[in-house]
């Protein structure tokens, strides 16, 4: 039973925006719902003011695809809709042609984990164009948020510098579902454990947690807390020691801590919610380590991200275990990725793609036509540029890319210059040909991924630009679209 299973009931068909059914239906009138159409999901910045983004959602993508139809009372809830002039929306048979309808279409991702970057698509839809259409809001929904959080954590790991990250968030979340989704991001992006414990249950994750301020106001002295804890879970003792005043926290952990010993149980740490934590840490640390805890760990928590751990970082905190909530699971500072899915080529059956191209004044905006797939180039174990080509059309051994937003802008790979795809079929006329690897697979691969970037490019801030760009033949054909669609004559267009 897959996890959407386990969470939801019933199809999910209606997770979608009501004008994809609108398009749906125009198309099914039309007698255009057989049409074949190609669509790629991108994203045109990354978040964060970020030099990299992680990818990640694309097990789930699988999942929906597997529960995509229209349940008997989805198909009554459309039926009850009406236009402006009282009419229903969707004609009877319509629905009936939806009561029937599963995914046939083909499906390419960016396996889980991967880094991507703006422009270069992360997920490719093939098939019928009504099918492909209705696909949309859902791919959007899944690959925007997670892909987000991932990043997200990805960063607050960096900062941490390899100490361990726990994703503390679930109670600051947007929604029950909101949670989970953040909590296996969070995960493929780098945190060790979660205090989400539906989670733990559904994803494997680790879950932690010990006590809130509540547990030690409930009783007439903080000491009096920490003992009836240790003595109901000594186990897992992790004191909050702020409720009252920090320091003299500490001094009753360490005295419960002592009681522990002699029951060849240890205090495992300490946890830090509130204050200067830098100075707080450094204090603790101190009558920790004096008391012969020197093996208890100061875990801190309140309001964290990446800058916020830099920074302590750099003052000398003795904190070692990050516990970080609403800013990870939130994308506190950056709140959506903001993906997109845009077409890209259509044929009729058994015929010839023909491209398809959406214009704008914004440079960053205009689209990229074609059957789409991504080659990442290495050199020495490290990648040094991504570049966007159409399939129908493929790159020469000797190639070169321009980039998108100035022309001007080349970068030479010559011929046998080792590279990767990074589309992977993973469905087939809407069979699944790919198995999605456990979930800490996917975490060590994205590790393994990020490792093998130049350290600029990670930088939290003024990040080195990845270079990504069109092959040559595919820039020149895009231009001359862009040309004809502006009504201008191209003809003095370099082949």
């Amino acid at each position: 039973m897959s996890i959407l299973d386990r969470v939801y009931r019933g199809g999910l068909g209606l997770v979608t925006d009501l004008y994809e059914l609108t398009m749906a239906y125009a198309y099914w009138r039309s007698g255009r719902g057989e049409q074949e159409a190609v669509f790629n999901v991108l994203f045109r910045s990354n978040p964060f003011e970020g030099g990299f983004t992680l990818s990640c959602g694309q097990a789930t993508v699988m999942e929906y695809l597997e529960r995509f139809r229209f349940e008997a009372d989805d198909l009554e809830y459309l039926a009850g809709l009406v236009g402006s002039d009282g009419k229903p929306l969707f004609q009877r048979d319509f629905l009936g042609y939806l009561s029937e309808l599963r995914c046939s279409c083909d499906l390419d991702v960016v396996p889980e984990g991967r880094v991507v970057f703006p422009q270069e698509p992360i997920a490719r839809v093939r098939g019928p164009i009504i099918q492909a259409q209705l696909l949309e809001t859902a791919l959007l929904n899944i690959l925007n948020f997670q892909s987000l959080i991932a990043t997200k954590a990805a960063r607050v790991c960096m900062a941490a510098q390899g100490e361990p990250v726990i994703e503390f968030g679930l109670r600051r979340a947007q929604g029950i579902d909101g949670g989970l989704s953040a909590s296996r991001a969070a995960y493929v992006g780098g945190c060790v454990a979660t205090s989400n414990v539906l989670a733990g249950k559904l994803y494997g994750i680790p879950v932690r947690g010990t006590q809130a301020h509540s547990w030690i106001m409930s009783f007439e002295t903080e000491l009096d807390a920490f003992r009836a804890y240790a003595e109901s879970m000594p186990n897992n003792c992790v004191f909050l020691v702020d409720t009252y005043e920090t320091l003299q926290g500490v001094r009753h952990a360490v005295e419960i801590g002592r009681w522990l010993r002699e029951r060849g149980q240890r205090l495992l740490g300490i946890r830090l919610d509130s204050g200067d934590l830098a100075y707080l840490s450094i204090q603790a640390r101190k009558i920790l380590d004096d008391a012969g805890f020197t093996d208890t760990t100061i875990l801190a928590s309140n309001e964290l991200d990446e800058h916020v751990i830099t920074s302590l970082k750099l003052q000398g905190a003795k904190i070692v275990v990050w516990g970080v909530g609403t800013r990870l699971v939130t994308g506190y500072d950056h709140p959506a990725l903001g993906g997109v899915y845009k077409l890209t080529a259509v044929r009729p059956r058994g015929g010839k793609w023909e491209h398809r191209i959406k214009v704008s004044e914004q440079a960053a905006k205009i689209t990229t036509p074609g059957v789409l797939q991504v080659r990442r180039y290495f050199a020495g174990g490290e990648f040094i540029g991504d570049m966007i080509y159409d399939e129908e059309y493929p790159p020469p051994a000797d190639a070169v890319m321009a980039d998108p937003l100035d022309m001007t802008r080349r970068k030479h790979f010559p011929s046998g210059s080792p590279y990767e795809e990074l589309l992977v079929p993973v469905y087939r006329g809407g069979k699944r040909v790919y198995d999605p690897p456990p979930l800490e697979q996917v975490r060590r691969y994205a590790q393994e991924e990020l490792s093998r970037f130049h350290g600029g490019i990670k930088r939290l801030v003024n990040p080195h630009i990845y270079p990504v760009g069109l092959e040559l033949g595919l820039h020149q054909r895009k231009t001359r679209l862009v040309l004809r669609a502006r009504g201008l004559n191209n003809s003095a267009l370099a082949p």
